[in-house]
């Protein structure tokens, strides 16, 4: 169940979130906007390593406040529950800073991915509807990330890896370049996109390799 607890954050701490800006971990909210864009910070941050969304601080860094804790907080209830699926585990802090309230939701990496995104009220597979983080925006989740989200949930079958030929050969590849994309990997081994694809999953699964998510295309390097 999702409560109001009190912070373990000191406001030492919170200006220091404050004036390092908006990341991979942290994202700014003037006030509480349309539950669906809520929802989309927060499955994306429980899709990638967690973070935090600070309500009342505005994107120039100033600290404008809330104006209702209780309803602030019933909606970022509404988006949570409503709006993502699965639902979202999260906590909510309150504090006062410079004679204002700020309301910190800390959302943790989660054990359930992919989280997708509920609009309309209507609930489906839509891989499109899937958001994770990178660097300070949330962005849509390519397929090959979806599989890999897939691939680390805690439900998820155990991973038996086989090294192959194919997987051999892509870590030879690895050892002297820099990094590679399932593009380059398909027609370096003229593999179908399925294939490759699933030999890059099994392998970001089995901890050999790492997915790096970009906004223009993703690429994998050796762990």
């Amino acid at each position: 169940m999702n409560t109001v607890k009190h912070t373990r954050l000191s406001l030492f701490e919170l200006n220091e979130l404050i004036e390092g800006g908006e990341n991979q971990n942290v994202e700014f909210k003037r006030k509480f906007t349309e539950p669906e864009k809520i929802a989309k910070e927060m499955l994306a941050f429980a899709n990638t390593h967690g973070g935090r969304i600070l309500f009342g601080i505005d994107d120039d860094k100033s600290v404008v406040g809330v104006e209702s804790e209780k309803g602030e907080i019933e909606y970022i209830d509404l988006a949570a529950r409503f709006f993502c699926e699965p639902e979202i585990n999260y906590t909510v802090d309150i504090m006062h800073i410079y004679r204002k309230d700020v309301i910190i939701v800390n959302i943790p990496e989660s054990f359930q991915k992919p989280h997708r995104l509920i609009e309309n009220g209507k609930s489906d597979d839509d891989e499109t509807k899937v958001y994770i983080r990178v660097k300070d925006r949330s962005v849509q989740a390519s397929k090959e990330t979806i599989k890999v989200l897939k691939k680390l949930r805690q439900d998820a079958p155990p991973q038996i890896i086989n090294l192959g030929d194919k997987e051999k050969a892509l870590i030879d590849y690895l050892q002297s370049h820099e990094k590679v994309t399932l593009k380059e990997f398909r027609e370096f081994l003229n593999l179908s996109n399925r294939r490759a694809s699933r030999i890059l999953v099994n392998l970001v699964r089995a901890d050999i390799i790492r997915l790096h998510n970009h906004e223009k295309e993703d690429f994998y390097t050796l762990n």
